[in-house]
């Protein structure tokens, strides 16, 4: 099932916006692809957590 409009699976409810956002946005293309819905929502947090950490460690490195 794709997540949109603010639903998300409960396990990113208590994950900050921006990088609840960015695992809904990987685990529906996981989904597109055909991944497990299960497999999609913990490949996408996990894919978002990192790169979410990436973008801040760019952010520090050009100042």
């Amino acid at each position: 099932m794709p997540w949109y409009n603010g639903d998300f699976p409960p396990s990113y409810k208590n994950q900050p916006a921006a990088l609840r956002e960015k695992a809904v946005e990987i685990a529906n293309a996981l989904l597109k692809e055909g991944v497990e819905e299960g497999v999609a929502i913990a490949t996408g947090l996990k894919r978002a957590r990192a790169a979410v950490r990436s973008e801040k460690q760019e952010g520090r490195s050009d100042k």
